[in-house]
Parts: structure tokens; sequence; C-alpha cells
């Protein structure tokens, strides 16, 4: 057997439909439309999203409210409370401490300090942002809060 010699399975190919090829071929004339009507002429029917006169499920969704600030800047969040409990007396609390103790997530945000929570130990914090109650609470404990200049700061920040 050779590679000419292959044929399709009997009855497993059917011949194409020619249609409007003169009566003859029994699908002249209309050529299978019927007669006049929307669906007999060319580009007849109803578009995509008709709804048989049914308001469309596109017109009937609002529209956003609002817009989107493309110019936001997030920031990965930490509390006073957190740093209380997971960092020493003295000790330099910075973002690559901050994610090697889990306490953020995504290291190229910038990182805000918040300040919720009491904090008893002296520590010196090097973050983007603090709040002006967490700058105080940092401050009253004997510590010190720096301003850093985050590595993306000109960048559009992805969200979180």
């Amino acid at each position: 057997m050779r590679i000419h010699d292959l044929r399709p399975a009997e009855g497993s190919v059917k011949e194409k439909k020619r249609i409007g090829r003169g009566r003859a071929s029994g699908h002249g004339k209309t050529s299978g439309r019927g007669q006049k009507g929307q669906l007999s002429r060319s580009g007849g029917g109803k578009g995509p999203g008709f709804e048989g006169g049914q308001n469309p499920l596109q017109r009937r969704l609002p529209k956003l409210p609002g817009f989107k600030n493309r110019f936001k800047k997030l920031f990965s969040v930490v509390n006073v409370v957190q740093l209380e409990e997971r960092f020493e007396d003295g000790s330099v609390v910075e973002p690559a401490a901050l994610a090697a103790r889990g306490l953020i997530k995504k290291a190229d945000l910038p990182v805000k300090i918040l300040g919720n929570g009491e904090l008893k130990k002296k520590l010196t914090v090097k973050a983007a942002a603090f709040t002006a109650t967490a700058r105080q609470k940092i401050e009253a404990a004997g510590g010190l809060a720096e301003t850093i200049e985050s590595r993306n700061s000109n960048k559009k920040s992805q969200k979180a």
C-alpha cells in the first residue's frame, strides 16, 4: 500500500452543499432561504446581542461610576502594634526586615507605617511614609522614624 492508495472510509466524507447553482441543483433560485423577508436578504438577521426586543444585557447593566486614578500611590501597610510584637528593643526596622518577618508580602511596594496599637520598644524605623500618630508613638517610645525614598516612587505602582 502506498500513500496514493489511501482513501477515507466509505460514507465518512460528505460532499459540500453547493447553494445557488441553478434550479437543477435543487438549491437554486432562493437557495434555501425561502421567499421574502429579513432572513432572505444578504446581511439579514438579528445582530449579536439581540434579545427579541427585550432590552439587551449590555444596556441593562449600569455604567460604572467614577474613575480609576492611574497615579494613585499604593503602599504595603504595617501597624505599630506589629512592630512591637515582631522586633526586639533597639533594632532597625526597614523594608527588608519587614519582608523577612512576613509583615509585608510585596517587597516592590513602598512601606507605610500606621499608628494602630501601642509601642514601648525603642526602634529605628525606616519607611516610605508614616501617619502622624505612628511617628508620634515611635518617637514617644524613644525611637526614630526615618522617611526613606522607595525604589519605585516615580513609577506607577501596581495594584496589590
